[in-house]
């Protein structure tokens, strides 16, 4: 096992990672800044990584020396721990962020980076008049983690819209994969185990650009309307249990306002806990732990996380 922290910076594998052109190697990086709740104690090993050909290289070397890894994105629907996480994180850089658009049989065609924001997606569609992407306006993070969770709202999913994807094996390996070959379900894409997106394509419909304008806004004041704002969030805390809908179970436990420490469970929407500056991650598990027992408590149901829990953890409910 290779040493961890700062005193691994002359390890061999810290040597060989810096010889990858394309990739910035970062010792003991806090996370709090990359994510959208911004809590997050420091990695191992934190890696921007450039282009595909170093994160190919990357990955053999992590494969080789054993050291696991995790994705970070956007850093929605993540809670990261105040302990930091062991290994390393890697982080996409330029080259996931580029975007082409052509027009094809009469359908449009957009290729996009997996480090892409969403909503910029959303609304340089719209910008075209291009429809099918109205739905994702407001879902925070980047296309790879949409495709990856399967993000969807107002009756509309990735699932519906993406064409084909590509991305690389956990060994670094080439992985393509046409929308005939993916199976999706209720906020999850079933990719290949280890498979980290580097490309979508997705289909879209040329529309007319005022009826696709005004339904944007439309969805823009819906969100605004329910949605928490002017605090930072991971998004929504819960998946939906069959017929029904995470946040009114937990705002009737009675639990909107709730808080531990500096995390509240908003008073806007119930799915969703707020940073109100200072908050920790086990603050936000507390109360996600506290909701889950309640709801359970009062309605039977058993709540599971769509927020995923990365890092060191004490044992708790929630699991990682």
């Amino acid at each position: 096992m290779v040493p961890m922290r700062k005193e691994a910076d002359e390890t061999p594998f810290v040597q060989e990672l810096k010889g990858i052109s394309g990739l910035k190697i970062r010792l003991g990086e806090p996370l709090a800044r990359y994510t959208s709740i911004k809590i997050g104690g420091p990695a191992d090993y934190f890696f921007e990584v450039e282009s595909r050909a170093a994160l190919s290289q990357t990955l053999q070397l992590l494969d080789r020396y054993g050291v696991s890894f995790y994705l970070l994105g956007k850093g929605s629907n993540v809670l990261v721990s105040d302990l930091g996480v062991r290994g390393a994180v890697l982080h996409l850089g330029r080259e996931f962020q580029q975007m082409e658009w052509r027009e094809e049989d009469g359908k449009v065609l957009v290729t996009v980076g997996a480090a892409y924001p969403v909503t910029r997606l959303v609304r340089e569609a719209v910008r075209r008049g291009y429809s099918g992407l109205e739905f994702a306006e407001g879902i925070p993070g980047s296309v790879g983690g949409a495709l990856v969770m399967n993000a969807g709202a107002y009756g509309s999913e990735m699932e519906k819209i993406v064409d084909r994807v590509e991305g690389v094996s956990r060994k670094g390996e080439p992985v393509h994969l046409d929308r005939r070959e993916m199976v999706f379900s209720y906020r999850d894409a079933h990719l290949p185990s280890g498979t980290i997106v580097t490309r979508v394509r997705i289909r879209l419909e040329k529309g007319k650009v005022e009826e696709t304008r005004l339904k944007l806004r439309e969805l823009v004041a819906r969100r605004k309307k329910s949605q928490p704002s002017g605090y930072p969030n991971s998004g929504s805390m819960f998946r939906n249990p069959p017929g029904d809908f995470a946040g009114r179970l937990i705002e009737a436990a009675e639990l909107k306002g709730k808080r531990i420490g500096k995390a509240e469970i908003s008073q806007r929407h119930a799915n969703f806990i707020v940073n109100l500056g200072g908050a920790r991650a086990e603050d936000v598990r507390g109360l996600m732990e506290m909701a889950r027992k309640e709801v359970k408590k009062i309605f039977g149901i058993e709540l599971e996380p769509e927020v995923r829990l990365l890092g060191e953890w004490p044992s708790s409910s929630l699991g990682e």
